[in-house]
């Protein structure tokens, strides 16, 4: 690197941020981040911030465990990568032994890929293919059913089961054919209604849909309880049940995408837990190695991988995979992170942090251009309105959220909003005094920035 050039302006030159407008990247100064602790970020002047984030829902434990750190560096003195077509590694075995151990009963095969994205697309080319493979083979159900609002990837097939307009809409022409139900957006009900009187329509209105299309449906697609990229869109209590009732009734398979609720971010290990679901499919990944290295995993049930079992000229074989699936170093981290779950025993010292996180955000629902707090466990959002007796929106020229994202930075806090819903989702180890510092941050900025 030329010596005479800065990191900032070699960024300016070089990179290509995702999910960012580079023209206002380029007018600005980017913030670069040097090195982290815990729940802490510091950046190249050596400013610290909390992690309000989880660096993009992923650090679950924070930066620098040690157990994580170590657990990655003795498999480096092992091995780095070997393939998983045509030969096994061991850290994989472990982790996949352990996930299933974990998983909701009935899960029983772990598919191993690289990211959220993958990892969903995996579980589609197996739905679809199971349909044709099962003992009574069902080849016109080819459709996917998924929900308005709902994010699933970046990829074609998972953007083809996306249901955000801003991210996807221009993808359209590239995509297979899916469809999608009302969001369970109770603030902005799709179908017109109140909380006290829908009766939970839009689950009604997804049942109509899989009942009416059931023979040429091969799964419905859901991010169980918490629509996460579509603005923190918290289902109410029955609803993941209730869709997994009408998938099995009309013999549809159910995919959970737990990508961002998954490894204790509703407060329990998985959010199919809460309702006592197991779907047919599983998604995970982010925080699968602790937000260490890429890694994801699709986890299915017996029945749907006894389908592609066969002799070899049968063709049944999935015939999917990456360069580095199960790659050693990542399981290696996912053990280690699994490991401190228990030993920290994380998932039970979080419910009190839980529940300090629901104290703050009902101070922060009083404030004058706060419309709707919503919060699952250890994630949240807050949403912003231009009146909140109207729900009025802000235009979206005037950026609102992001506005409150570069207040909260001063004040020591990196959040990141999806519009004008500010995300609250810093790591599982974030301490009682670094929570309220964070929310004294995100507080603050929104009174900087709206009122």
């Amino acid at each position: 690197m030329n010596s005479s050039r800065t990191p900032s302006q070699d960024d300016k030159r070089f990179l290509w941020h995702p999910f960012t407008q580079m023209k206002d990247w380029l007018a600005g100064e980017p913030l670069i981040i040097a090195e982290g602790e815990g729940a802490i970020l510091r950046d190249t002047e050596g400013r610290e911030y909390i992690d309000g984030v989880s660096s993009l829902w992923c650090n679950v434990h924070g930066h620098r465990r040690r157990e994580i750190d170590d657990a990655i560096r003795a498999q480096l003195d092992r091995i780095a990568h070997t393939t998983l077509l045509g030969l096994a590694n061991l850290p994989s075995i472990e982790l996949a032994r352990r996930l299933i151990g974990i998983a909701p009963k009935g899960l029983a095969k772990v598919f191993f890929s690289d990211d959220g994205s993958t990892a969903v697309e995996v579980a589609l080319k197996m739905a679809f293919q199971y349909q044709r493979q099962r003992p009574d083979p069902r080849p016109r159900k080819t459709r996917f059913l998924a929900l308005c609002g709902g994010y699933h990837g970046d990829t074609v097939g998972s953007v083809g089961v996306g249901g955000i307009e801003l991210f996807h809409s221009i993808y359209k022409p590239l995509l297979m054919a899916s469809l999608f139900a009302p969001s369970p957006y109770c603030y902005r009900c799709p179908m017109g209604r109140s909380p006290e009187s829908c009766g939970m329509a839009c689950a009604g209105e997804l049942e109509r849909l899989v009942r009416s299309r059931a023979d040429d449906l091969a799964a419905v697609v859901v991010e169980p309880l918490v629509q996460g990229a579509g603005g923190i869109i918290t289902a109410r209590p029955g609803y993941l049940r209730r869709v997994r009732e009408v998938t099995r009734e009309c013999d549809v398979l159910l995919i959970a995408d737990e990508v961002a609720t998954g490894f204790g971010r509703t407060g329990r290990m998985f959010a199919c837990e809460h309702e006592d679901v197991c779907p047919d499919l599983m998604v995970l990944s982010k925080g699968i190695s602790g937000g260490y290295l890429p890694l994801a995993a699709t986890l299915a049930t017996e029945e749907v991988f006894n389908a592609f079992l066969g002799e070899a000229h049968e063709a049944r074989t999935f015939y999917h995979g990456h360069t580095y699936t199960g790659n050693p170093l990542a399981c290696a981290a996912g053990i280690a992170g699994l490991q401190v779950f228990e030993t920290d025993r994380t998932l039970e010292r979080l419910q009190p942090r839980i529940a300090r996180l629901a104290r703050h955000l009902a101070t922060a629902a009083k404030l004058a251009h706060v419309g709707d707090v919503r919060q699952c466990g250890f994630m949240a959002g807050i949403e912003l309105v231009e009146d909140r007796i109207t729900r009025r929106e802000y235009p979206a020229g005037a950026r609102t959220g992001a506005k409150v994202a570069a207040a909260a930075r001063p004040r020591g806090a990196i959040v990141r909003p999806l519009g004008d819903v500010v995300v609250v989702m810093p790591p599982l180890c974030i301490t009682d005094d670094q929570l309220d510092r964070l929310m004294a941050a995100v507080e603050g900025a929104i009174r900087e920035v709206t009122e």
